[in-house]
């Protein structure tokens, strides 16, 4: 541990151990540059612009549509943006105004659109002018109303808004003589890319341009995408897979145009723009490719977290990818995660997708599944753990305390609370026409042929995921109740509910004793795991009840994406579990911090005790592990051992966090000695220097498991 916190940055490795060096000096030296945040901190707000971005009163005057005034935002943006194209990047196109990071569309008020991955694989396949055809085609159809033909009119400007963009780089590359970027860039995204230089090219200017104008789309299935060009043309002797790699680099560099290394709260890098790589195609074939090997090669090599990957496993999954995987995970920070596509691809066909969709899985740029392209994706979260809190008037000392008799009459008092709070929040999707989303709406199919918009019912699928927060903690409390109260007989529940809201003041080693004896969930514990899966069980079997209401589809999800330091922190009191009022909690669907004591793989086989098949959205569970455990051949096939586990168990999606909680203290008091030090929060990678003192606390406090 102490040789660790006196290492300095070495390159790019936060922990100061050496990585392979394949790409050019140009490409380290130019990904620095980046990560320092010295070309963040050149993003300008629309305000600063000299040429002046103000949509005119006249424009207002006319009472255009929404969409209208959202296409004449984006032609505005398209139009006056500041360009950024520096000498030696081989991919155009920057998302240079401030006011995108902020989650709105510059020049309006009002929210872009997240959580999400849209069809950038069918806009390589057809280009704008394939999309601009359809939309022809649809218009000419007839059968449409107004507004209809209004939306579809708004999204032929916003094609014609990225072409001006587009062809003022266009000018810039040719006054600067940047051939290269040039010929790469003139035929698309317009047209279908014709090799991988184009295809890389393209796939930038059709993602970032949506990034300019303030949406945060997930990326998707990368190598699916590029990974044709790229064995076409080696094939034909076009490229090698040294400068292939190079592509690669300056597309991944160019995600951390938004980094700043001054903002502190839940980091830099949450922008919702997650990579997925392997897996299986639409008709079943593996599909991991160079473009995959590339993509870990340069994060291996760069350690930039701004485009956290989630890889796809199998039981077919190739040894050597596996390993690959492992090596990258050693290194730290969290950025390569994994799904189990043997659970997952089967929950979505029994949730109702068709198989070919289903195999094509992605995520919303988070971690929750959906079929890209091809859904607008939303949830509700909600704290089970106030649910139970309810049952046993846990919130005020003047409520009347429940009685009883038996646990299961406890139990169905909650169930019953739990069924309630799912039946409200059936019809809390409200569809929407007053905020525009055109710009989004040309890439995910269905928005066209219906003529409507991303947020009215428009996709092809239109998804409002129930998620719980707190099931472990739910969990934990009930199973110590039971133990406590209705089988040790240690207290009566009037008892131990007058302790829980006096914060178990006056019993401080009876708590102890409770946190030491007790093995909650995450310790491969019978009885324990027993509740859990009580717990999960009903939870999705009631949010199965209504699959779909109103055109809805309602995928079950466990998740509390930092809810439980935050905005379920304030309402939660004390709990049968040993934990005081204040405490931050479990994780999603990982173990409570300090609960789990019996390594990672007891932590996966409670985790996987449940039946993931029940649980079509998906949820995470996050490990630690101290790299000390790691060392050597040794410790990769520990980590190759527990992800083989994972997928054999029948888990959903794990990340493993390799940093040791020496170095992150150390980080905290000198974090100019770790700038490039990334962690997994939950579904985004942050650097931690980035992250406030409270997100820091949650990250260092996480078991550090042991293997």
């Amino acid at each position: 541990m102490e040789s660790n916190i006196k290492k300095q940055w070495n390159g790019f490795s936060p922990s100061g151990e050496d990585c392979p060096k394949r790409l050019s000096e140009k490409t380290r030296m130019l990904a620095k540059r980046y990560l320092s945040g010295e070309i963040g901190r050149s993003m300008k707000s629309v305000l600063e612009i000299d040429v002046g971005v103000k949509i005119p009163l006249s424009f207002y005057l006319e009472m255009p549509s929404n969409n209208k005034l959202y296409a004449e935002a984006v032609r505005m943006i398209a139009e006056k943006s500041p360009l950024r194209i520096l000498a030696g990047e081989k991919i155009a196109g920057a998302a240079t105004l401030k006011e995108a990071t902020y989650h709105q569309v510059p020049l309006l008020d009002e929210a872009s659109v997240s959580h999400t991955t849209i069809g950038f694989e069918h806009a390589l396949e057809v280009g704008y002018n394939g999309i601009k055809e359809q939309i022809n085609f649809r218009i000419s159809r007839g059968g449409l109303n107004v507004d209809q033909v209004d939306l579809l009119e708004s999204m032929l400007s916003c094609i014609a808004s990225a072409g001006i963009w587009k062809n003022r780089h266009l000018e810039e590359l040719k006054e600067t003589g940047n051939d290269e970027v040039f010929e790469s860039l003139k035929n698309v995204p317009e047209n279908p890319p014709v090799n991988f230089r184009e295809a890389v090219q393209a796939l930038w200017m059709l993602w970032d341009f949506q990034r300019l104008c303030g949406n945060w789309s997930g990326i998707g299935r990368i190598d699916k995408m590029l990974g044709p060009f790229l064995k076409r043309d080696l094939a034909a002797g076009k490229i090698n897979i040294d400068e292939a790699r190079e592509l690669i680099a300056h597309f991944w560099i160019k995600g951390c145009e938004w980094i700043t290394a001054e903002n502190r709260g839940s980091g830099d890098a949450q922008f919702y723009q997650n990579v997925v790589l392997a897996g299986v195609d639409e008709n079943g074939h593996e599909l991991a490719n160079e473009v995959t090997d590339l993509v870990l090669d340069v994060v291996e090599e760069l350690h930039i977290s701004d485009f956290p990957i989630a890889v796809r496993l199998s039981s077919k999954i190739d040894e050597r990818l596996l390993r690959r995987v492992a090596t990258i995970q050693r290194l730290g920070g969290g950025i390569v995660a994994v799904y189990n596509e043997d659970k997952i691809i089967p929950s979505l066909v029994k949730f109702g997708y068709p198989l070919k969709e289903a195999r094509n899985f992605a995520n919303d740029g988070c971690w929750e599944i959906l079929i890209p392209g091809k859904t607008s994706f939303g949830y509700q979260p909600f704290d089970m753990l106030a649910i139970l809190q309810e049952t046993l008037s846990l919130n005020s000392k003047n409520d009347a305390i429940p009685e009883f008799a038996s646990f299961d009459i406890l139990y169905e008092d909650f169930k019953n609370r739990l069924a309630l709070k799912l039946s409200t929040m059936i019809n809390e999707y409200i569809p929407s026409i007053s905020l525009s989303t055109v710009l989004i709406d040309l890439l995910v199919e269905g928005c066209i042929e219906k003529a409507r918009s991303y947020r009215n019912l428009g996709p092809k699928y239109t998804v409002l995921s129930p998620h719980a927060g707190g099931m472990a903690d739910v969990a934990n409390s009930l199973f110590a109740i039971k133990k406590m109260v209705y089988e040790d007989c240690k207290f009566t529940l009037a008892e131990l509910v007058r302790i829980l809201r006096d914060n178990w003041d006056g019993y401080e080693e009876v708590r102890r004793s409770i946190q030491q004896k007790l093995d909650f969930y995450g310790n491969d514990s019978k009885e324990a795991d027993e509740i859990v899966r009580r717990v999960f069980d009903d939870f999705t079997e009631l949010a199965a009840m209504v699959p779909c209401r109103n055109g809805i589809l309602r995928p079950a999800g466990i998740s509390t994406f930092g809810r439980e330091m935050t905005t379920f922190l304030s309402d939660r009191t004390a709990t049968a579990a040993g934990t005081k009022k204040g405490d931050v909690l479990a994780l999603n669907f990982s173990p409570s911090p300090g609960t789990d004591k019996r390594g990672p793989t007891a932590v996966i086989k409670s985790h996987c005790s449940v039946d993931f098949s029940k649980l079509p959205c998906g949820t995470a569970l996050e490990l630690k592990i101290s790299p000390a455990n790691l060392k050597g051949e040794k410790g990769l096939d520990a980590l190759v051992g527990l992800m083989k586990t994972f997928v054999s168990l029948g888990g959903i999606f794990m990340q493993i966090d390799v940093v040791d909680t020496v170095m992150l203290r150390d980080a905290q008091l000198h974090p100019e000695k770790y700038p490039n030090l990334s962690v997994r929060v939950a579904g985004w990678s942050a650097r931690f220097a980035t992250l406030s003192e409270q997100w820091q606390e949650l990250i260092i406090n996480r078991s550090e498991q042991k293997i």
